[in-house]
């Protein structure tokens, strides 16, 4: 006589309760995410490897091209990497994250009392991979970017070091910096540390935040504003959005029919949205926001400004993250998070 489920023999098949399911997801997050972690570590050493220490001068942009050429490719490997681990990062390590994403203007409304950080390229102040985007890309940086930052209180113009010492400053110090914040990152990246419930609330806020990314570029306040590379970044949450969301699948997956809602059927739904927000990327080319349109109003915009490039990026991108739109993907996320009792996204 074959073993039965009732006395716990082969044919018993154990279904994971929700904190056996949340264990399961804490570690499913630990796995997905670790590989970017440690992309971005490797980048960032790189990065710094790459810096040049020319002898009694600073940077050369013809001398050192190859170097400049160098550290810009490892840069772009570290941006992409932490762009797709931002919605689970930011909110368990948010301190590490300031240090490491923050923009030059974020830190000036820091640093008013200091009178701004006139220092570029030290260790103290102004860091992370912004800092050192605003130094490798100054010669690229367009001008209506500088036009905004110069009326930023305490804003000190960016330029690649002028000194050996500048030179010796940017890599053992701003690059140790982002080298060391990487190696925080991946040394506290451990299953005992993360908050799965704060990460799932991160991925929504990330989602919702996509629409802002978008609006920033209108006023220059764009994330990758030097490089211009702010719609590789919108990207890289996505991807990063999606291989998070994948470890609570099975989870969503196991309830059906809970206060009324399906999660095979809300699962459908949120991968189609997210399906869409990449088709909407996707028609852009290239790395670079479309520029907006001299007379664009976030508040108002006219029909010939949304019928730009940026406007029906502005346009599209609100649809799917409008979080008071049922359609939304950010809706969908927040049924998701009450469905398995999780903080949902509120907007302030």
């Amino acid at each position: 006589m074959s073993p039965s489920f009732a006395d716990g023999g082969l044919d018993a098949v154990h279904v994971p309760n929700d904190q056996e399911r949340a264990d399961l997801a804490v570690r499913g997050m630990y796995a997905a995410l670790l590989a970017s972690i440690n992309d971005l570590h490797q980048a960032a050493l790189d990065l710094q490897d790459a810096a040049p220490l020319p002898s009694g001068r600073g940077w050369d942009a013809v001398e050192d091209a190859t170097a400049i050429s160098a550290m810009q490719a490892a840069w772009v490997r570290a941006r992409y990497a932490y762009e797709k681990i931002e919605g689970a990062i930011a909110p368990i390590f948010p301190d590490v994250d300031a240090s490491l994403d923050a923009r030059y203007d974020d830190f000036l409304t820091q640093l008013v009392a200091a009178g701004g950080d006139a220092n570029l390229f030290d260790d103290s102040g102004v860091t992370g991979l912004h800092a050192v985007e605003r130094v490798l890309y100054s010669p690229l940086t367009p001008a209506r970017v500088i036009t905004f930052e110069k009326a930023l209180p305490g804003y000190t113009p960016a330029h690649f070091p002028a000194t050996e010492g500048e030179a010796r400053d940017f890599k053992t110090k701003l690059c140790a910096k982002v080298v060391a914040d990487a190696a925080l990152i991946r040394d506290l990246w451990t299953p005992e540390t993360i908050n799965g419930a704060a990460a799932f609330h991160g991925l929504i806020s990330l989602m919702n935040e996509q629409h802002e990314k978008v609006n920033k570029a209108a006023s220059n306040e764009e994330e990758s504003r030097y490089s211009q590379r702010t719609m590789a970044d919108l990207r890289g949450n996505l991807e990063g959005t999606r291989i998070a969301y994948a470890v609570f699948e099975p989870w969503i997956l196991s309830k059906s029919g809970e206060a009324g809602v399906d999660g095979p059927a809300l699962d459908r739904e949120i991968l189609s949205e997210f399906d869409a927000l990449d088709e909407a990327y996707r028609k852009v080319m290239g790395d670079a926001i479309p520029e907006p349109p001299a007379t664009w109003s976030a508040e108002s915009p006219s029909a010939a400004d949304l019928a730009t490039p940026f406007g029906q990026l502005y346009t599209r991108v609100g649809a799917e993250v409008d979080p008071n739109s049922s359609t939304s993907v950010v809706s969908k996320m927040n049924l998701a998070a009450a469905l398995l009792r999780l903080d949902t996204f509120e907007t302030k």
